[in-house]
């Protein structure tokens, strides 16, 4: 398969359609996920992204009145979402990567599946809290940092596997995307120690950037430019998520902290319905579109959430 970075430099400056899909919860299926995706093959996405959703943390009260705690995954299944995308449509998917809930030796057991089903592409994140909690715990012999984790895949790359000092191994080749925040990770104190932490993932082995969803190009502008003047040179893709409802426009920065510019929360109020609201971001989206090609984006990276048609309305506006 390809690397994202070589679908990149193959795309001679026309920027790519890309999307991100989170894998079906528990008592659906795979078929709804791939025919939802299906419609979106129109605009050729040569990778898609596939989230990984770590454990979760269930509290039951026991007729004792002791409380039970219950481990579960609600959004399994990413390794086989992965390989069903591959097969059945023939592009690259590139699976999350986390550090919470998983140790070293789980990291690397994952990643050789991956290896093993030629898929090459990664993108490597920390990852959120367990729920119900509010802050990140590493899993025992885990990691704490993303920046440790690109270092584990960037040694497999290398051929350095773990426990295996005596055994020469042959090399993973693993092109590994990390995440990035053009308004600033709510957990950094400020930009300066934000852009310090990704110099230093990129430093570690990261070959691209993924940012968060943002609704001003402005604040991607001005990231993309800190990032060179930083020294760092990786392609840096924006996501992009359109507002679908009135609603979205608390949960939006509530959930991801971030900003959303005067004029597209007053366009958002003024609508009567979801509906409304819909065609609003819709267009707000394709605007953000056409200005992130004119500054030659190298991908328009589209957080769908599980839906495809309005995705479809601004893809063929602008590609």
């Amino acid at each position: 398969m390809t690397k994202i970075t070589d679908h990149i430099k193959a795309s001679n400056g026309k920027p790519i359609f890309s999307i991100e899909v989170i894998p079906p919860i528990k008592g659906d299926n795979l078929k709804n996920l791939l025919d939802n995706i299906e419609p979106l093959m129109e605009f050729k996405p040569p990778f898609i992204d596939v989230t990984y959703h770590r454990e979760e943390y269930i509290e039951r009260p026991l007729p004792d009145g002791t409380i039970q705690k219950i481990v579960t995954r609600k959004r399994p299944g990413t390794v086989g979402i992965c390989s069903a995308i591959m097969h059945r449509f023939g592009v690259d998917p590139v699976p999350h990567v986390l550090c919470g809930g998983f140790t070293r030796e789980e990291t690397e057991d994952f990643l050789i599946d991956l290896h093993y089903l030629g898929i090459d592409n990664a993108l490597v994140l920390r990852g959120d809290p367990a729920k119900p909690f509010s802050t990140f715990k590493a899993k025992e012999n885990g990691y704490t940092y993303a920046s440790e984790l690109v270092e584990q895949v960037a040694n497999m790359n290398r051929g350095i596997y773990l426990h295996e000092e005596d055994t020469p191994l042959a090399p993973s080749n693993f092109c590994i995307g990390v995440a990035a925040y053009p308004e600033k990770h709510f957990e950094a104190a400020n930009h300066d120690i934000d852009f310090h932490y990704l110099k230093y993932k990129i430093d570690k082995g990261a070959d691209y950037i993924v940012t968060q969803m943002f609704f001003d190009n402005k604040k991607y502008f001005d990231f993309v430019e800190r990032c060179r003047q930083e020294g760092i040179t990786v392609p840096i893709i924006p996501g992009l998520k359109p507002i679908s409802t009135r609603k979205q426009i608390q949960i939006l920065p509530k959930i991801f902290h971030l900003h959303l510019p005067d004029d597209l929360v007053k366009a958002i109020e003024a609508c009567e319905n979801d509906q409304q609201a819909r065609q609003v971001g819709i267009e707000w989206s394709i605007q953000q579109c056409r200005e992130l090609i004119a500054h030659e984006a190298p991908v328009l990276h589209f957080y769908t959430m599980g839906k495809a048609d309005n995705i479809m309305k601004i893809a063929r506006e602008v590609f």
